[in-house]
């Protein structure tokens, strides 16, 4: 039984077309909750996991809507290496690295430095948490991600503050940034654009899975 890992609660929605197939547990898009979500699912009876959800780009020729399932996951310096069956569940990998992040990285030139440093073309925060918890517990893991902030964007301040640790949108600490900054706001509407982008191509990646 595959079981999900994602970082919000709309991510959750996009597992809809699975019809309540398979367990998931929202991480809150951190390292700590994603550990927590991994053993949820253990718990759950889940016998394989999968880190779905969007991410940031890091190569630059990666576009808004990209399916990113990588060959392998890169958290603190170490590459873990998805299981291929699970992989071809999921369609097929489609790319190289994909980076693990504690923390927003919210420039174009801190995407373009990570870039050349690890050759990884997108970036999460769940998925290298993910990575190593499933190796330590003996169970196979993939990844299913789509870019939802190429790697040329620079996020406005609300996006760094978007999320709570239950995976819900943060309101009130968005509009607060946004009465402060109201500049940000053409940033925000092409970042909620680009994400509506990533949201299609997952839902269409997902509506193939056969659990």
């Amino acid at each position: 039984m595959i079981g999900f890992i994602v970082g919000m609660q709309s991510e959750a929605r996009l597992l809809r077309p699975l019809g309540g197939a398979a367990p998931i547990a929202i991480s809150g898009a951190t390292r700590e909750g994603a550990r927590d979500a991994v053993e949820l699912l253990i718990r759950a009876g889940a016998t394989g996991l999968v880190s779905l959800g969007l991410a940031a780009g890091l190569d630059p020729a990666a576009r808004a809507g990209d399916v990113v399932v990588p060959s392998r996951i890169v958290a603190d310096g170490i590459s873990y290496m998805p299981d291929l069956w699970l992989c071809a569940r999921l369609g097929g990998v489609t790319a190289g690295g994909l980076l693990h992040s504690d923390v927003v990285v919210a420039t174009a030139a801190e995407k373009q430095a990570l870039h050349a440093a690890t050759d990884c073309v997108a970036l999460d925060m769940e998925s290298g948490a993910v990575a190593v918890a499933a190796q330590a517990a003996g169970l196979p893991f993939a990844a299913l991600r789509a870019i939802c902030d190429p790697a040329s964007r620079d996020l406005a301040p609300a996006a760094t503050v978007a999320i709570k640790p239950d995976g819900a949108l943060a309101l009130s600490e968005i509009m607060t940034s946004l009465l402060r900054r109201p500049a940000q706001i053409p940033s925000l509407i092409g970042l909620a654009r680009d994400a509506m982008a990533a949201r299609h191509a997952l839902i269409g990646r997902i509506s193939l899975i056969q659990l």
